[in-house]
Protein backbone atom coordinates (compact mmCIF):
# COMPACT_ATOMS: atom_id res chain seq x y z
CA UNK A 1 0.00 0.00 0.00
CA UNK A 2 1.06 3.66 -0.79
CA UNK A 3 1.70 5.88 2.34
CA UNK A 4 -0.22 9.12 1.22
CA UNK A 5 2.27 12.11 1.96
CA UNK A 6 0.89 15.75 4.04
CA UNK A 7 3.03 18.94 3.39
CA UNK A 8 1.24 21.04 6.19
CA UNK A 9 3.82 24.12 6.87
CA UNK A 10 3.53 27.61 6.59
CA UNK A 11 2.41 29.46 3.54
CA UNK A 12 3.51 29.29 0.61
CA UNK A 13 6.20 26.40 1.60
CA UNK A 14 3.64 23.00 1.57
CA UNK A 15 2.62 24.53 -2.73
CA UNK A 16 5.68 25.15 -3.03
CA UNK A 17 7.58 22.13 -2.73
CA UNK A 18 4.81 20.20 -4.09
CA UNK A 19 5.39 21.50 -7.24
CA UNK A 20 9.18 21.09 -7.04
CA UNK A 21 8.96 17.44 -6.58
CA UNK A 22 6.41 17.25 -9.29
CA UNK A 23 9.23 18.17 -11.44
CA UNK A 24 10.66 14.59 -10.82
CA UNK A 25 7.72 12.48 -9.74
CA UNK A 26 4.98 13.63 -11.46
CA UNK A 27 3.24 10.29 -11.44
CA UNK A 28 2.80 11.25 -7.64
CA UNK A 29 0.21 13.80 -7.86
CA UNK A 30 -2.53 11.91 -6.07
CA UNK A 31 0.40 10.60 -3.51
CA UNK A 32 1.22 14.05 -2.15
CA UNK A 33 -1.05 17.01 -0.43
CA UNK A 34 -0.35 20.20 0.39
CA UNK A 35 -1.91 22.57 3.31
CA UNK A 36 -0.52 26.07 3.49
CA UNK A 37 -1.55 27.52 6.34
CA UNK A 38 -1.88 31.71 6.60
CA UNK A 39 -0.24 33.62 9.40
CA UNK A 40 -3.57 34.91 10.84
CA UNK A 41 -5.37 31.50 10.74
CA UNK A 42 -6.83 29.99 13.72
CA UNK A 43 -5.08 26.45 14.53
CA UNK A 44 -9.00 25.20 14.72
CA UNK A 45 -9.21 25.84 11.45
CA UNK A 46 -6.44 24.84 10.06
CA UNK A 47 -7.16 21.38 11.48
CA UNK A 48 -10.51 21.86 10.26
CA UNK A 49 -8.86 21.74 6.73
CA UNK A 50 -6.59 19.28 7.35
CA UNK A 51 -8.97 16.76 8.39
CA UNK A 52 -11.16 17.64 5.12
CA UNK A 53 -8.36 17.42 2.47
CA UNK A 54 -7.32 14.16 3.87
CA UNK A 55 -11.35 12.61 3.77
CA UNK A 56 -11.36 14.36 0.44
CA UNK A 57 -8.00 12.29 -0.99
CA UNK A 58 -8.71 8.50 0.70
CA UNK A 59 -9.70 9.00 4.25
CA UNK A 60 -8.43 8.91 6.97
CA UNK A 61 -7.71 5.44 7.62
CA UNK A 62 -4.61 5.75 4.82
CA UNK A 63 -1.08 5.97 6.13
CA UNK A 64 -0.41 9.08 5.89
CA UNK A 65 3.49 10.48 6.49
CA UNK A 66 2.80 14.44 7.49
CA UNK A 67 5.67 16.70 7.09
CA UNK A 68 6.17 20.04 8.45
CA UNK A 69 8.61 22.67 8.29
CA UNK A 70 9.57 24.02 11.84
CA UNK A 71 9.11 22.26 15.20
CA UNK A 72 6.95 24.47 17.73
CA UNK A 73 5.02 26.90 15.11
CA UNK A 74 1.48 26.09 14.62
CA UNK A 75 1.37 24.11 11.68
CA UNK A 76 3.55 21.53 13.53
CA UNK A 77 1.37 21.76 16.58
CA UNK A 78 -1.80 21.33 14.73
CA UNK A 79 -0.17 18.39 12.84
CA UNK A 80 0.27 16.87 16.23
CA UNK A 81 -2.83 17.00 16.64
CA UNK A 82 -3.92 15.53 13.03
CA UNK A 83 -1.39 12.75 13.33
CA UNK A 84 -2.80 11.47 16.99
CA UNK A 85 -5.75 8.94 16.12
CA UNK A 86 -4.75 8.32 12.76
CA UNK A 87 -2.77 5.95 10.99
CA UNK A 88 0.15 8.38 10.45
CA UNK A 89 3.60 9.94 11.28
CA UNK A 90 5.38 13.48 11.71
CA UNK A 91 8.36 14.66 11.18
CA UNK A 92 9.28 18.24 11.38
CA UNK A 93 12.24 19.94 9.31
CA UNK A 94 11.00 19.52 6.19
CA UNK A 95 13.28 20.60 3.03
CA UNK A 96 13.54 19.30 -0.60
CA UNK A 97 15.91 16.54 -0.41
CA UNK A 98 13.13 14.88 2.24
CA UNK A 99 10.35 15.36 0.13
CA UNK A 100 12.33 13.41 -2.41
CA UNK A 101 13.32 10.53 -0.46
CA UNK A 102 9.41 10.17 0.74
CA UNK A 103 7.90 10.24 -2.15
CA UNK A 104 10.78 7.69 -3.89
CA UNK A 105 9.70 5.03 -1.04
CA UNK A 106 6.27 5.65 -0.63
CA UNK A 107 5.66 2.21 -1.24
CA UNK A 108 7.21 0.87 2.04
CA UNK A 109 5.83 0.70 5.58
CA UNK A 110 5.13 3.50 7.45
CA UNK A 111 7.66 3.43 10.15
CA UNK A 112 10.55 2.78 7.50
CA UNK A 113 9.15 6.06 4.96
CA UNK A 114 9.91 8.01 8.33
CA UNK A 115 13.30 6.74 8.87
CA UNK A 116 14.07 7.42 4.80
CA UNK A 117 12.20 10.89 5.09
CA UNK A 118 14.84 11.47 8.31
CA UNK A 119 17.84 10.58 6.21
CA UNK A 120 16.90 11.92 3.16
CA UNK A 121 16.33 15.53 4.72
CA UNK A 122 20.26 15.42 6.63
CA UNK A 123 21.93 14.02 4.13
CA UNK A 124 20.50 17.09 2.10
CA UNK A 125 22.39 19.56 3.63
CA UNK A 126 25.70 19.98 3.47
CA UNK A 127 28.44 22.60 2.49
CA UNK A 128 29.15 23.18 -1.15
CA UNK A 129 32.58 24.45 -2.55
CA UNK A 130 34.57 24.58 -5.01
CA UNK A 131 37.60 23.20 -3.68
CA UNK A 132 35.99 19.57 -3.02
CA UNK A 133 36.00 17.45 -5.74
CA UNK A 134 32.53 17.12 -7.80
CA UNK A 135 31.13 19.72 -5.24
CA UNK A 136 30.26 17.10 -2.52
CA UNK A 137 31.59 17.47 0.41
CA UNK A 138 33.28 14.07 2.60
CA UNK A 139 31.08 11.47 4.43
CA UNK A 140 31.72 11.73 8.44
CA UNK A 141 33.40 8.83 9.40
CA UNK A 142 30.61 7.28 11.50
CA UNK A 143 28.31 6.88 8.28
CA UNK A 144 27.20 3.29 7.90
CA UNK A 145 27.72 2.78 4.19
CA UNK A 146 30.03 4.41 2.48
CA UNK A 147 29.23 3.07 -1.00
CA UNK A 148 25.54 4.88 -0.39
CA UNK A 149 24.62 7.09 -2.41
CA UNK A 150 21.63 9.34 -1.30
CA UNK A 151 18.96 8.61 -3.70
Amino acid sequence: MTTRILLLTHAPLAHALRECALHVFADSADDVLALDVPAHEAPEATLSRARELLHAHGGLDLPTLVLTDLFGATPCNVALRLVAPLPARLVAGVNLPMLLRSIGYRHEALDALVARAMVGGSQGVMQVGNSTPQNQSARPSHDQDQHHHQQ
